[in-house]
Parts: structure tokens; sequence; C-alpha cells
């Protein structure tokens, strides 16, 4: 699944870049094309949907706390809870969702509503590592553009209108999918963490019991062996 959503949306960047190279100076190039970043974000910040995942969530958080003014469509019942919006569970987040998510943020892009838009999710680097990153989905830079005999029908700009929200909601829902794979790492990175932190405590407590119960017995059989003196003496 991994291997076929990459190739699709390897294949969305090159027929992008493809098309924009051939639509340059066309309005609706700016999707593709995207001269100047303006200050207007839009940002889809991805949580998780529980707890006890170590600093899974905080550094989400602490990531989209560097962009105050954007406008937050938040995935994930922390990410709801904490910036509002209604309920998005990352965990049941469907390619549905994402469609629906990435045609509302290409076509306030494409009004000027927003002079960026990205996401902030949770890249896995491993089952020990994960990082919080941002990735910038709108506005895409084309590459330098070549001749090419490509015909597209019925033409360049409506292939362009299609193509640029399959290839927003599928890096949306990559991006969802990669952050549940982070946090159900960080979870069990984190549950491990505390079994061994009890098991240490358990072992260090039944040494202190061991001691303070062999402390009791030693000055009971003091006690009895001083007493026993003091009986044969008289």
């Amino acid at each position: 699944a991994a291997m076929l959503a990459g190739a699709f949306i390897g294949f969305g960047v090159l027929l992008i870049f493809t098309i924009g190279g051939l639509l340059t100076g066309e309005p609706y190039v700016k999707i593709v094309m995207g001269a100047a970043f303006g200050v207007a974000l839009s940002l889809v910040v991805i949580a998780g949907d529980r707890g006890l995942a170590g600093g899974y969530n905080a550094n989400v958080f602490r990531l989209a706390a560097q962009f105050p003014e954007a406008d937050i469509l938040p995935v994930g019942k922390r990410a709801c809870e904490r910036f509002g919006g209604g309920e998005r569970t990352a965990e049941g987040f469907t390619y549905a969702d994402a469609d629906e998510m990435a045609r509302r943020l290409c076509e306030g892009f494409a009004q000027d509503e927003w002079d960026r838009v990205g996401v902030i999710y949770t890249r896995y680097e491993s089952m020990l590592t994960q990082t919080a990153d941002v990735r910038w989905l709108l506005p895409l830079r084309a590459g330098k553009s070549a001749p090419c005999s490509v015909v597209f029908e019925p033409n360049e700009e409506e292939m362009l209108q299609a193509v640029v929200p399959e290839y927003v909601s599928g890096m949306i829902i990559a991006s969802v999918r990669e952050s549940f794979a982070s946090e159900v790492a960080a979870r069990r990175a984190a549950m491990d963490s505390a079994g061994k932190n009890a098991s240490e405590m358990i072992e260090e407590l039944h040494l202190q019991y061991n001691r303070a119960r062999q402390g009791a017995i030693t000055q009971e059989i003091t006690e009895i062996v001083a007493g026993s003196g003091g009986i044969k003496r008289r």
C-alpha cells in the first residue's frame, strides 16, 4: 500500500510539473508556480487520538505554536480538543475525508484566501525516533520546463484543476497515516520505558523491604539473646 501511494504521489508530481511547464502565464498556474509566499497560512495539524505517547502530541503543538496566525484544520482528537473545529480521528481518517479537505484547501488557495498551505505531521524515522515536521503542499514550484510532445485531453488547464486536488489529498492521507504510525511507535516506546521504570522501582522496593525485614529479624534475635542471657544470670 505504501509503495502504491508513493507511486501515485510521484506520478502526480510529475504530471503537475509537466502541465505547469506548459501553462506558464495562465492564471490557474499560481497553484503550481507560486512565485511569492505571503503571510496567510492554512495548516492541517495532525495529532494523536489518545495520550500516553511520550512527547508525540506536545511536539506537534510546539511546532504549530510557531505559526500563531495560521488557519488550523485539526486531525486527531487531541488536535481537535486544542484547536476546535469538530472531531476528526486520526485512526478513522479516510481518503474521502482527505479528498474533502484537499478540495476545500485548493479552492481557498485558488481564491487567494491563503498564500501557503501545509501539513504539520510527525515524520516516522524509526521505532525510536519520530520528528514533528511541516510539509508544504501549496504552492508547488515547477522545475525548468522542457520541450515535450505530451498531448492532454481535454486540455492542460482542466487536467491541472483535476490533478492538483488529487495530489493534495494524497499527501494529506499519507501524512495522516505516517503520523498514526509514529503515534503507535511513540506509545510503544513510552510504555516500554514505563514498564522498565516500574520494574526498577519494584526491584528497589523489594530490596528496601528485604533490608527492613532483615533488620527487624536481627533486632528480634538480639533482644531474645539478650533476654536469655539475663535469665541465665539470675
